[in-house]
């Protein structure tokens, strides 16, 4: 009587579970990238916009004699280091540096009312406590002063009322054809900034009996009235180059080095032209000079593709976190786009003073908006980060070199190895006549196996990379 074998299910349910727990532990080890990148956007952005608020801010009090010092002693007391208050002698001087960027707002005291706003010093101290805030949407452009700004106008506003009140001189009430105080910005250095530093004057204007004139000495242009299209188009630049270093490092390993680096500086022509494209034509943030603007591009991408293209040597499938943290996390934030560093906690402020898209940014304000004062100096900026670019490519160089070396020796140690086996393993040298070969395929698979493992797992991290860029 014969007796049919039930199929024994356990293997295959082991099997299953081997196979699951082996694809989970891969899903868990490539979600740590995301993850880490959760964790750097987060504490970058936030670390850097949250709390944006004045610190050693450079203003000035327009004016001569004694009264100007008296007004700008008086709110350098009452902002406690939150403000850098100067005096500038005339109304020619104080436009000058805030075309050099200097100082990014100067109030200019009536001729009336000098008067005025020194016996009201008290009040208009209070009223330049510099609390002020600003959190400027960049989505949208919207600003909001912060409680303490409004708090500080509220007070200049009630010492106002006293004033007029209590006294009868010339800066307690306003009197027909009364020049009123005068405050000069420049948005186009930072519009934040000039919100501030608005919010700051108007109180201390309220003291001479008299509206706040604000003159804008350096508008920015008309499509772009918040002068942050600037920084929107780095962040255009910037993921279309450090994208673009996923691709060439990952379809691209197969090619040699230097052309992955003449890649890297073909993609950053293109991404400078479609850069220049949408600054210009497409959205009007510039009007001029997009000659010098499509220079400054292409700088500022060539530097990321090539320290990008050098970095993938290195890292491999982690080089999309680690471009993203050198040209995303510490550029966006410290570039001065939205918050120039007056503004933000001394480490970006520090990052401002080198990083590349910092000097993309400063460099395009200088360019377009300041007659070209300080442009050498961004530029510069941008030239040594693609000088670092060359030389994080020559890194990799050297080091792909060494890599192909060390595996060209490996694999002439094998084939030594397996030529040995297989001579150890015939007994006889002279040759067998039944016709079989010598079983020398196991020596090579054995030797082969190694390479292919590695080729397909190199596949692996290529096609992963891709992906994550894509999904960035």
């Amino acid at each position: 009587m014969s007796t049919v074998r039930r199929p024994d299910h356990r293997n295959e349910h082991r099997a299953a579970r081997g196979g699951h727990a082996t694809g989970l532990r891969h899903v868990l080890t490539h979600l740590i990238t995301p993850l880490l990148m959760c964790i750097g956007m987060g504490l970058a952005y936030l670390g850097a916009f949250a709390h944006p608020a004045p610190h050693h801010l450079p203003v000035a009090v327009v004016g001569q004699g004694r009264s100007a010092q008296l007004l700008a002693q008086s709110i350098n007391d009452k902002a406690g280091g939150d403000l850098d208050v100067r005096t500038v002698g005339d109304r020619s001087a104080a436009v000058e540096r805030l075309k050099h960027q200097d100082i990014f707002g100067a109030y200019v005291i009536s001729a009336h009312g000098a008067h005025g706003a020194k016996g009201a010093k008290s009040e208009a101290g209070t009223g330049g406590t510099a609390d002020a805030t600003v959190a400027k949407g960049a989505s949208h452009g919207a600003d909001r002063a912060s409680h303490g700004a409004d708090r500080a106008g509220e007070a200049g506003a009630a010492g106002a009322l006293s004033a007029s009140a209590g006294t009868s001189s010339a800066g307690g009430a306003a009197g027909p054809g009364k020049p009123a105080p005068e405050l000069l910005v420049a948005t186009a250095a930072s519009d934040t900034s000039a919100t501030v530093v608005q919010k700051v004057f108007t109180p201390v204007a309220a003291q001479q009996g008299a509206p706040l004139k604000v003159t804008d000495v350096a508008p920015t242009a008309e499509d772009d009235p918040t002068g942050q299209g600037i920084f929107f188009l780095l962040v255009a630049i910037s993921i279309g180059s450090y994208a673009s270093v996923a691709v060439i490092g990952g379809a691209g390993a197969v090619l040699p080095l230097r052309l992955r680096a003449a890649l890297a500086l073909g993609t950053s022509f293109v991404v400078g032209l479609i850069g220049t494209a949408f600054a210009g034509p497409v959205f009007h943030l510039v009007d001029h000079g997009l000659g010098g603007l499509w220079g400054m591009a292409w700088l500022y991408s060539a530097g990321i593709l090539l320290i990008g293209t050098g970095l993938h040597t290195f890292l491999r499938r982690w080089t999309t976190l680690g471009v993203m943290t050198l040209f995303v996390m510490l550029n966006f934030t410290s570039s001065g786009g939205i918050f120039r560093p007056e503004m933000q906690n001394g480490f970006f402020a520090a990052l401002h003073s080198f990083w590349n898209g910092a000097g993309f940014v400063e460099g395009t304000r200088s360019h377009v908006y300041f007659d070209g004062y300080g442009l050498s100096g961004h530029v510069w900026t941008l030239v040594w980060w693609l000088v670092v670019g060359l030389v994080t490519v020559g890194a990799a160089a050297l080091a792909e070199k060494r890599r192909r070396t060390a595996e060209a020796e490996a694999a002439a140690h094998a084939a030594a190895v397996a030529a040995a086996a297989v001579a150890a393993t015939v007994p006889d040298p002279a040759p067998e006549r039944s016709g079989r070969p010598v079983r020398t395929a196991g020596g090579a698979a054995g030797a082969g196996q190694g390479p292919a493992e590695a080729a397909a797992e190199l596949a692996g991290e290529r096609e992963q990379e891709m992906e994550e860029a894509v999904g960035v």
